[in-house]
C-alpha cells in the first residue's frame, strides 16, 4: 500500500485539499519567519548596538541553527510522535519564540525557542505533500512549485507588514506580529486536519517477500543526496547574503528615494517573495512545452542554470557598485537584482526540495526531508561568515565573489547530473513495480469480498 490514502476526486483548484491546508499553514509560518528576519539585522545594529561583522556571525548562526534542528525533529516525527504532532508542538513552540522576541532581555532565548520549534515544524510539513498523491498521479511533479508560490505569499506579506511595523512604530510591534502569524498557520493546520491522509508506517513487500525500497536507502541514492547538499551548500553561502548583506547595502548604498516618498529598507525583501509568485506561473507553463517537446531539462541541470542566473544576479550588483563609485545607486537597480536572483531561485530550490521528497524512503519522510534543510544549515553557517568579510572587502569586489560562489555551485551541480539521471530511472522502475504489487493486492482483496 502507499504511504497514506490520496483521497481522490476531493479537489480544490485542481489539486488535493490538503495541498491547500499544507500551503496556507506553511504560508503563515513563513511570514513569521521572514517577518522576524527582516527585522533582525536591523535591530541589532541599529537598537542593540550590535557591530555589523558580529551582527552577521549572529544571523548567521541563528539561521543555520534553525536549519540545524529539523534533523533531529525528523527523526523524531519520524521515529515516535509522527508528523502531525511535530507539526503543532513546532508550530506551537515557534509561536512562543516570535512573543518572547517582544521582551528585548530574551533575544538570544527567543532566538533559540524558535529555531527549537522550527525543527519539529519544518521536516513534517513538506514531507506530507507526497502522501496526497497516488504513484502515478500526473500532477505530482508540479506540487512543490505550487506549494513554493503559496509559501512565498507569506514571505511577501512579511515585510510590509512585520517590517513597516518594525521600522515605523517599533520593533517589538514587528515581532509580535510574526507571532500571531505562526497561530493563525497552527490554527489553519489543527482545523484542516481532517484534509490530510492519515499517515500509514506499513512497508510495502514486493515480489520474493522483500522489503520495499521505501524502507531505506541504497547507495546511489545516498550519494546523489550526500553530493546535492555540499552543492547547495556552497549556493546558499552566497544566497542567503539577501537578508544579511544586501539588505545592508539597501540602506548604506541604494538611493530608495521614489519622488517625494522613501522606500522603507525592509519593503524591498518583499520584492523576492512577490516575484517568485508572479514568475512561477511562466516557468511552468514554459517547462510543461518543454516536456511535451521532450526538451525540458533534467532536475539537476535546472538547478545548475538556477545557480549560474544568481551568479549573474551578483555580477549585476558588483558591476553597479563599481561603477557608482561610493554614490548612492538608483533602488531600481536593486530591483533588477532580485528579478534576476528569484529567476534562479526558482529553477534551484523547489526541484531541490522535490528532489529529497520524491527519493525519501516511506518511514523516513521527514527526516530526509530535514536533510535537505540541512543544507540551509551549513550554507548558513558558511553565509555567516561570507557575510563577516563585508566589512574588510570593496563593495564590487565582495559582490564579485558571491558571484564566484554562486558560479562553482553552478559547476558542482552540472557534474551531478548524470549520476542523477541513472538513480532517477532506477528509482521510476521500482514506482512502477510498487504500483503493480499495490494493485494486485487491491484485486486480491476486491474478489475475497
Amino acid at each position: 500500500m502507499s504511504a497514506a490514502a490520496p483521497a481522490s476526486g476531493q479537489n480544490w483548484f485542481g489539486q488535493p485539499r490538503g495541498l491547500t491546508i499544507l500551503i496556507l499553514t506553511n504560508m503563515w509560518e513563513t511570514f513569521s519567519y521572514y517577518g522576524m528576519r527582516a527585522l533582525l539585522v536591523y535591530y541589532m545594529t541599529l537598537e542593540l548596538l550590535i557591530e555589523q561583522g558580529m551582527s552577521s556571525v549572529i544571523y548567521g548562526t541563528y539561521t543555520a541553527f534553525a536549519y540545524f534542528t529539523p534533523i533531529f525533529g525528523g527523526i523524531i516525527a519520524d521515529r515516535w510522535l509522527g508528523k502531525r504532532r511535530a507539526v503543532i508542538l513546532g508550530g506551537s513552540i515557534m509561536a512562543l519564540g516570535h512573543f518572547m522576541m517582544t521582551f528585548e532581555p530574551l533575544f538570544y532565548i527567543a532566538l533559540g525557542t524558535i529555531a527549537l520549534g522550527n525543527g519539529f515544524f519544518l521536516p513534517s510539513l513538506p514531507s506530507q505533500i507526497n502522501d496526497l498523491y497516488g504513484a502515478n498521479d500526473p500532477r505530482r511533479p508540479w506540487a512543490y512549485n505550487i506549494y513554493y508560490v503559496g509559501v512565498n505569499i507569506g514571505g511577501f506579506l512579511a515585510p510590509l507588514i512585520c517590517g513597516t511595523l518594525g521600522e515605523f512604530y517599533g520593533w517589538h510591534y514587528g515581532f509580535g506580529a510574526a507571532g500571531i502569524g505562526m497561530a493563525a498557520g497552527l490554527a489553519i493546520y489543527v482545523w484542516g486536519g481532517k484534509y490530510l491522509p492519515v499517515e500509514d508506517r506499513t512497508p510495502v513487500t514486493l515480489a520474493g517477500g522483500k522489503a520495499s525500497f521505501r524502507d531505506g536507502f541504497d547507495r546511489p541514492t545516498l550519494m546523489l543526496l550526500g553530493g546535492l547538499l555540499l552543492a547547495v551548500t556552497v549556493f546558499r553561502s552566497a544566497y542567503e547574503q539577501v537578508g544579511n548583506t544586501v539588505a545592508l547595502w539597501a540602506n548604506s548604498g541604494v538611493d530608495r528615494a521614489a519622488g517625494s516618498f522613501e522606500i522603507p529598507m525592509t519593503w524591498f525583501q518583499s520584492l523576492n517573495p512577490l516575484l517568485v509568485i508572479l514568475m512561477t506561473p511562466f516557468l511552468l507553463a514554459r517547462w510543461r512545452r518543454q516536456a511535451a517537446a521532450g526538451t525540458e531539462h533534467s532536475p539537476l541541470h535546472k538547478m545548475a542554470i538556477g545557480a549560474l542566473v544568481v551568479a549573474g544576479a551578483y555580477v549585476l550588483l558588483a558591476v553597479v557598485a563599481g561603477w557608482q563609485d561610493g554614490a548612492r545607486a538608483s533602488w531600481l537597480w536593486l530591483a533588477a537584482f532580485f528579478v534576476v536572483l528569484t529567476t534562479g531561485e526558482l529553477y534551484i530550490l523547489p526541484n531541490g526540495l522535490g528532489i529529497f521528497a520524491r527519493l525519501a524512503p516511506q518511514r523516513l519522510g521527514a527526516s530526509t526531508v530535514a536533510s535537505w534543510f540541512f543544507a540551509t544549515f551549513t550554507g548558513s553557517l558558511a553565509g555567516g561568515l561570507v557575510g563577516s568579510l563585508w566589512s574588510v572587502l570593496p563593495v564590487p569586489a565582495y559582490f564579485a565573489l558571491l558571484a564566484v560562489i554562486a558560479a562553482a555551485a553552478a559547476l558542482f551541480l552540472r557534474a551531478l547530473d548524470t549520476p542523477a539521471r541513472a538513480v532517477f530511472a532506477a528509482r521510476a522502475a521500482l514506482d512502477e513495480q510498487e504500483a503493480a504489487v499495490a494493485a494486485a493486492t487491491n484485486d486480491s482483496e476486491a474478489i475475497r469480498v
